[in-house]
């Protein structure tokens, strides 16, 4: 995990020198400093540069939360959950595994946008702080938490002498021309600018000062200003502030007078957007979170907004720095500042429209969810995974406004199992079984959606070790697709079932299970990541009792599959099992190209769970190379992420057989006190030196004398209660159009 999940800047830090310092000092003194003020003064920038300056002061890094696009107070510990970078499987709640994992560790985190969250958010940044000695939390919002201990920092407007930079630098940026303006006198100068170029404005210094003075140094105002520099004079846009906009600035009533100045040159900008500009703003503030310009024209367009004119509005938004671009995984991204987008959400309001447009944007994102459903199962899966990351904020909020609905019940039934790749592909397992939860509490009246939602909500149970709700919703899913005549649904209720057997170390039953759902599977012409998983854990069962050549007959036809639909997720899993096959054979440099690619693979995608598990048997292998070391070194390594991932199987004798033989193997050659040390080494390691260090190899030949081959043996296996079980790549949609089970 990287230690610190800061944005870049994208443009100079200006100003801002006494407030940078006193609030490095604040962090230094409190372990809970909230920076407040009105919208627009740049709160989150100057958070944001001081969590930045003071990186070195946290051992396990500083972490960003944004929590602005939620809309449901349940999801507050999930997104912190997310922010941290953790991957939990258990059916612990998201503030314990929070509690357990910053308990021990010296980290900054930084809240951002909590203000309409604070009866959710205060409650569990006190729990964290009182279970976490080594945490320090910078949290950002429009009003402070008002928990014990907390030091509130109030930001206000900017100082004329920084106000007129931020102002100058940025309408450099924007293109406008800059004109030498006439000095002016002595006893009216300001302050000297802190940066080239401030004096060049096009205007009279007095009217630059004036309108800063006008925009009370409220940056996001300034920086609107900038954006109409290219086009207006200094003067020009006095007038307009003084003729236009009179009564928006006397009129709010109760009103403090900064909020009245940032409604002003907001609403100024928004007269100074043309029709179709101002139209394209209010819909826009239906996305919660980022956006990208195919869903702007499918959501945003329409007769009164040509799609083909979305890109030059939308253009011209950004140009007057009403929308942000962000670039991440999933390619470039746009995003509505907050207080942009709640004026947009009121004239959308005005225009009687708001509904609609969420069904639109709803409609999209469930449009969005199926074609990543449908791409998983090829060589898209990165692409897939990384939309589906960039997505997340207005997923939540399609599936909130499908469950606000009564009548939208199938809708949330069916988003909530399509979405299965983001719940158990891409480690999100407890904010799955919440939503899957609320959504089959509700009667859709849909048979297909609920017995989707169903199986999925089967299989998450089962990867976070609740074998109880497993077989309810399993038994159910079986039973009424059995009534209801759908032998796909019911396949799939078997096939997870084998699942659970296979983690409960129950090989024989696994492969009944399992077996009988690949039949269903060909009869019924299903082929997809499921299918092919499937026929993994059923390779697995037979190398754990014991038939080797079986096991790798099948993971060799599962590798030519996934080879030829470019599915390189199931494809770890098979390599997996082809390396304890070579490993049993004693052909352990064969093992261990196996592996190799692997943890490659796995780490590429954060399967954290497949990642650990081929570690663990990198490390049998390391130890039957001779190098018990470096192999204690790589069982060490495995702790944190385990510990990352929040579920164990070592209770389970067939998947923890390779830990525990390392571990038996490596003591015997180096002796406690030595083992101790290696251990301690690897558990020091972040996750990416531990991948470095597996994919490493042997540190060198010579060292030790070789341990020689284990005997091609399979694990014993326990028919006792078992650890809930791992978490594998789960499957997608068949190519005839989505998981005919939903």
């Amino acid at each position: 995990m990287r230690r610190s999940n800061l944005p870049a800047e994208l443009n100079r830090f200006v100003g801002r020198a006494a407030e940078q310092a006193a609030l490095a000092a604040l962090l230094e003194a409190s372990r809970l400093v909230t920076v407040v003020g009105v919208g627009g003064v740049g709160k989150t920038r100057l958070a944001l540069r001081a969590a930045a300056g003071a990186q070195k002061r946290y051992g396990d890094g500083v972490r960003l939360a944004d929590l602005a696009p939620l809309r449901d107070p349940d999801l507050v510990a999930y997104a912190l959950v997310e922010a941290l970078g953790l991957t939990d499987h258990t059916l612990r709640a998201p503030r314990e595994v929070l509690v357990e994992h910053l308990a021990e560790r010296r980290m900054l985190l930084v809240v951002d946008g909590f203000e309409h969250l604070v009866e959710s958010c205060a409650p569990l940044v006190r729990d964290l702080l009182a279970h976490a000695p080594g945490l320090t939390v910078l949290a950002v919002g429009r009003r402070a938490l008002r928990v014990a201990g907390e030091a509130v920092f109030t930001l206000a407007p900017m100082g004329e002498a920084d106000a007129v930079t931020l102002l100058a630098e940025r309408a450099a940026e924007a293109g406008a021309p800059m004109t030498p303006a006439p000095p002016a006198p002595v006893e009216q100068a300001p302050p000297a600018p802190t940066a080239p170029g401030a004096s060049l404005l096009p205007g009279p210094s007095g009217a630059v000062r004036e309108l800063c003075r006008r925009l009370d140094g409220i940056p996001l105002a300034l920086e609107l200003a900038a954006g109409r520099l290219p086009l207006l004079s200094v003067e020009q846009m006095l007038c307009r502030l003084d003729d236009r906009f009179r009564l928006l600035t006397d009129g709010a009533r109760g009103a403090l007078p900064r909020h009245q100045t940032l409604r002003t040159a907001i609403g100024w900008s928004h007269e100074l957007c043309t029709t179709e500009e101002r139209l394209l703003w209010a819909r826009l503030s239906v996305f919660a979170g980022p956006f990208d310009l195919e869903a702007v024209e499918y959501v945003c367009g329409g007769p009164e907004l040509p799609p083909e004119h979305i890109l030059d509005l939308l253009g011209g938004l950004l140009a007057q720095s009403l929308v942000a671009r962000e670039d991440g995984a999933a390619g470039p991204a746009y995003r509505l500042l907050d207080t942009v987008a709640a004026y947009g959400a009121e004239w959308l309001a005005a225009l009687g429209d708001t509904e609609r447009m969420r069904r639109r944007h709803r409609d999209w994102y469930m449009g969005l969810a199926t074609w990543c459903e449908l791409e998983w199962f090829s060589p898209r899966q990165a692409e897939v995974a990384a939309r589906t990351d960039a997505a997340l904020p207005n997923l939540r909020a399609a599936l909130d406004l499908c469950l606000e609905l009564p009548e939208d019940a199938h809708l949330a039934q069916h988003l909530a199992g399509t979405l299965w790749f983001a719940w158990v592909g891409c480690g999100r397992l407890s904010e799955g079984r919440h939503w899957l939860d609320r959504a089959l509490a509700l009667e859709s009246g849909h048979e297909e959606a609920r017995l989707k939602a169903l199986w999925v909500l089967g299989y998450v149970a089962v990867l976070q070790g609740d074998g109880t709700a497993a077989v309810a919703a399993l038994h159910e899913c079986g039973e009424r697709a059995r009534s209801s005549g759908n032998a796909l649904a019911e396949a799939y209720a078997t096939h997870r079932m084998g699942c659970l057997a296979l983690l409960s170390d129950d090989v024989p039953r696994a492969e009944e299970l399992i077996g009988r759902a690949l039949d269903a599977y060909r009869e019924l012409g299903e082929l997809n990541s499921n299918v092919l998983m499937g026929q993994v854990e059923l390779a697995m069962a037979r190398a754990f009792r014991g038939d080797l050549e079986g096991a790798v007959a099948i993971c060799r036809e599962v590798r030519e599959i996934c080879e030829e639909r470019g599915e390189r997720w199931t494809r770890a899993y098979a390599l997996y099992v082809l390396g304890f096959s070579a490993w049993t054979r004693g052909a352990y440099e064969e093992a261990r190209e196996l592996l190799d690619e692997c943890v490659s693979i796995n780490h590429t995608f954060h399967d954290l769970v497949g990642l650990v598990l081929a570690i663990e048997l990198l490390a049998l292998v390391t130890v039957s190379e001779g190098d018990a070391a470096e192999a204690a070194v790589l069982q060490g390594a495995t702790v944190p992420v385990w510990d990352t991932v929040g579920i164990r199987l070592f209770g389970s004798a067939t998947f923890g057989g390779p830990r525990a033989l390392c571990e038996q193997r490596a003591d015997e050659a180096l002796g406690a006190e030595a083992y101790g040390v290696a251990f301690r080494e690897g558990q020091g390691l972040s996750l990416d030196a531990a991948v470095e260090r597996a994919l490493a190899g042997r540190r060198d030949p010579a060292i030790g004398g070789p341990v020689g081959p284990l005997a091609p043996r399979p694990f014993r296996t326990a028919r006792s209660a078992a650890l809930p079980g791992t978490r594998k790549p789960a499957g997608s949609p068949t190519g005839r159009g989505g998981e005919a089970a939903g």
